[in-house]
């Protein structure tokens, strides 16, 4: 089955903001790139990284026939990505017990997602 597993940092909860050139910690980087060389030996990662801040995003809406492009920083976000895996595993227990591992700050959130699959929508 497929995985994906969404970082949502602390740091862009209740309305934060990075600057656009924001750039993680070394110590941090070199930590998650442990575990993630640790969790790619038990779990097939199939894609995974990190995201620029939102300010250097674009959002395209989709309202009344029209699509709206809007650059960044989205001030109504809440809940923003900072980075993803894609991953397989046998079980989303496997997954659940590797996403508690993960090196995370303080009040970070990882959600973990099952991707659709063929038979998914056969079965409907």
């Amino acid at each position: 089955m497929k995985f994906m597993m969404l970082m949502i940092p602390a740091v862009y909860q209740n309305g934060n903001e990075l600057p656009p050139d924001f750039a993680p910690d070394m110590e941090k980087i070199e930590q998650m790139t442990r575990f993630n060389e640790e969790m790619g030996k038990a779990l097939k990662i199939l894609d995974m990284n990190g995201l620029h801040p939102r300010a250097r995003g674009t959002r395209v809406a989709f309202s009344g026939g029209e699509a709206i492009v809007t650059d960044g920083p989205f001030i109504e976000s809440r809940e923003v990505l900072g980075g993803y895996w894609l991953i397989e595993a046998d079980t989303r227990e496997e997954v659940v017990a590797w996403t508690q591992k993960c090196p995370a700050d303080e009040g970070d959130v990882i959600e973990i997602r099952q991707v659709f699959a063929e038979e998914d929508f056969e079965q409907a």
